[in-house]
């Protein structure tokens, strides 16, 4: 990396420009812009490459570095690596602004900061808390060769949550660099034999994993803001994902990381998170935004200046400010062009559609900006759509035909229905067929539903169907948090060293919520080491453990290959046979008659009763695809299911059937088992059976 020309006062500074804001190599130097509305002195330091000690100070002339609310200036001989930030200072008193003069500040846009290159690295005497940052000058240069949008329609697409450290930082990865980009890069072989089409990487923008006073209670260690949600900067790539700690070589290698993810045909989505920011509440610390303009960046009582908190996280992004709203598009922007992403996931995304007083807005600027902006025109956006504030917008989020949604009521269903309650067969159907209740009002389709069982946010799939109550006493915070109801069953026993009858039966629920998952209409997401049995103990909230609870064991693979297996070929399956990818709804009854057919145990006569626990769906592929009929048991009892008469020409062969071993549980095509002219199908207690009709 390039550093600093050898800079000091006597250089001087030149007007510069308004836009674009952040730092811009032009020729002969670099251009520096940042917004404030009611700064009244404005500072931008150059600081020692080796060091955060300034080598010089440029004091801005409002006069001539200052257009409407941009102050802007262009450094001569300054060049991609140079260190910088910004003293701000203003007003004083009141509830509104937060300025101070003697701190030195993150630039909003900057493309990489420096100052925790080295992940979980404090000196002894330091105390928890976010280290100090400065922002450096990023050359956007990278040779991209033909790299290009994937574009995989989001019907086509099949989504693997992961944590970038977690996924790899475990012994048993046998990487060359655990827990980086690069890491990533040695997996994709894995990705590929999976079959996912996107990796949903946790938040990779730059945060603070030692913002925790918290110790766990039971080892003493340390506890970390490991997942990532509490951004420093909202354009910078975490550097200590990068292989060595080199100011901005996280830029060049997560930009190989996408390279290579698009190489081998998979899609790269981001977890944003510009809801909330590190800087806390009002007793937190004036990192950047906070200390340019308070008052615009933030939802704040105007009276007596605290912070509204819609996030849970101390403070809200004022996301439908013009300023905020134009720093969020250049964000997203810039993490598309320059760095070829191919969608968001944002988090607590209906905080995106509160005003600048807090209260939800029925037609959000930045929400339909986003959905409208012709330069994302082909990215994946995907709303976590609720917020901490009891917001909730599952299937009623602002959308403009073009924003999907995280499905949490697909994942209630299935969780409570596979569980055993009973009163669920409507809504499971609804479910399986692509919860037309919630998308096709708004003129949206079954693929803006994203559904899955488990997120980083809750249970795993191994420990929902093991536990039936969290165990987060780990995370310092007397185990009240978390979700307190995740509607887990531990089939039995409580956590380990079950009989072996009771680790037979938490086999099969696994698979029973993967092939339900799997075969529902919709766009399938996994839980990265679900499809190898990943454990958190009975942890639903591990934001906080940068440890093996958290990180994904590969050991598990070998242990439980038939579980990865049973993944790997009902997500081939589902990739070769448009029946389950649909681009529309099915129609009403009985125009729908000819696509898709409902059951009981009795033909055509599925049973919608308050006690109800089977349902037997069966769509319909006609002469271009197979018909197949998905069948699930969830009594404690045997059901003897009549089949209906496939499509004509084709008989039906056994795909599915979770009560029987690995690899009878999931049949490759030339394995699947020829049923002859049987009738009626015997379903074994809690398991679901796919027939294929060809």
């Amino acid at each position: 990396m390039e550093g600093p020309l050898a800079l000091d006062a006597s250089h001087g500074i030149l007007r510069g420009h308004p836009t674009p804001l952040g730092a811009t190599v032009r020729p002969g130097g670099v251009n520096f812009s940042v917004f404030s509305r009611h700064a009244t002195d404005v500072h931008l330091v150059i600081c020692s490459p080796w060091s955060f000690e300034p080598i010089a100070e440029f004091r801005l002339d409002p006069r001539r570095n200052r257009t409407g609310d941009i102050w802007h200036a262009f450094v001569p001989g300054a060049r991609a690596g140079t260190i910088y930030g910004w003293r701000v200072d203003g007003p004083s008193g009141g509830p509104l602004h937060r300025f101070d003069g003697r701190t030195v500040l993150i630039d909003p846009f900057a493309r990489a900061l420096t100052g925790a290159e080295t992940w979980g690295r404090r000196h002894p005497d330091e105390p928890a808390g976010i280290r100090p940052r400065r922002s450096v000058v990023v050359d956007d240069e990278f040779d991209w060769g033909d790299d290009h949008p994937l574009n995989i329609h989001l019907a086509d697409s099949l989504i693997y949550e992961m944590h970038v450290r977690g996924f790899t930082r475990h012994e048993s990865a046998g990487v060359e660099h655990p827990g980086t980009f690069q890491a990533v890069i040695d997996k994709i072989p894995y990705l590929k034999e999976l079959g996912v089409t996107a990796v949903e990487l946790m938040p990779v923008a730059e945060f603070e994993e030692l913002d925790n006073d918290r110790r766990n209670p039971i080892t003493g260690e340390p506890l970390l803001k490991y997942w990532g949600y509490d951004p420093i900067g909202f354009f910078a790539p975490k550097a200590s994902y990068a292989t060595r700690p080199e100011p901005a070589l996280a830029v060049r290698e997560f930009k190989h990381l996408v390279k290579a993810l698009h190489a081998a045909g998979i899609e790269v989505l981001l977890d944003v998170v510009f809801n909330h920011t590190a800087e806390g509440n009002e007793l937190g610390p004036v990192l950047s935004l906070r200390g340019f303009e308070n008052s615009a960046y933030y939802i704040i009582d105007r009276r007596t200046g605290g912070y509204m908190n819609y996030s849970g996280c101390g403070n809200t992004v004022n996301a439908n400010h013009p300023a905020v709203r134009t720093m969020i598009l250049e964000a997203l922007r810039y993490w598309v062009t320059e760095m070829h992403v191919d969608g968001f996931r944002f988090d607590l995304a209906s905080i995106l559609g509160r005003g600048q007083d807090g209260s939800p807005l029925s037609n959000p600027p930045l929400i339909e900006r986003i959905a409208g902006d012709p330069v994302l025109a082909n990215t994946k956006l995907i709303a976590e759509a609720w917020d901490a504030a009891g917001l909730y917008q599952v299937g009623t989020f602002p959308n403009w035909g073009r924003w999907a949604e995280w499905n949490g009521k697909f994942r209630d269903d299935l969780r409570r229905f596979v569980r055993g309650d009973a009163g669920l067969v409507g809504a499971i159907a609804t479910r399986l067929s692509g919860s037309s209740d919630l998308y096709s009002d708004d003129g949206r389709a079954p693929y803006h539903s994203v559904n899955f069982v488990t997120s980083h946010d809750g249970f795993t799939l191994r420990d929902l169907v093991s536990y039936s109550r969290r165990y987060n006493d780990a995370n310092g915070e007397e185990g009240r948090d978390g979700t307190p109801d995740d509607f887990p069953w531990n089939c039995g026993h409580e956590g380990d060293g079950a009989p072996r009858e009771v680790e037979a039966l938490r086999a099969r629920q696994q698979r029973n919520l993967a092939a339900l998952m799997l075969l529902s209409q919709g766009v399938p997401m996994i839980l990265a080491g679900d499809e190898m049995g990943r454990t958190q103990g009975g942890n639903n909230n591990a934001y906080c453990q940068d440890n093996a609870v958290s990180w994904l064991d590969w050991r598990l693979l070998e242990r439980n290959r038939g579980l990865f297996r049973f993944f790997k070929v009902l997500i081939r399956y589902r990739h070769a046979h448009p029946i389950l990818r649909r681009r529309t709804f099915f129609d009403p009854p009985p125009a729908s008659a000819g696509e898709i057919g409902w059951h009981g145990p009795k033909l055509h006569r599925p049973d919608w009763s308050s006690d109800s626990r089977v349902v037997s769906m069966h769509l319909l592929g006609g002469r271009h695809d197979h018909d197949l009929l998905v069948i699930a048991n969830m009594q404690e009892q045997r059901q003897r299911f009549e089949l209906p008469t496939p499509s004509a020409g084709k008989r039906w062969h056994r795909f599915v059937d979770t009560s029987l071993p690995s690899p009878l549980d999931a049949a490759e095509d030339e394995a699947m088992t020829f049923l002859g002219n049987v009738r009626n199908y015997e379903v074994s207690p809690r398991t679901v059976v796919v027939l294929v009709g060809r």
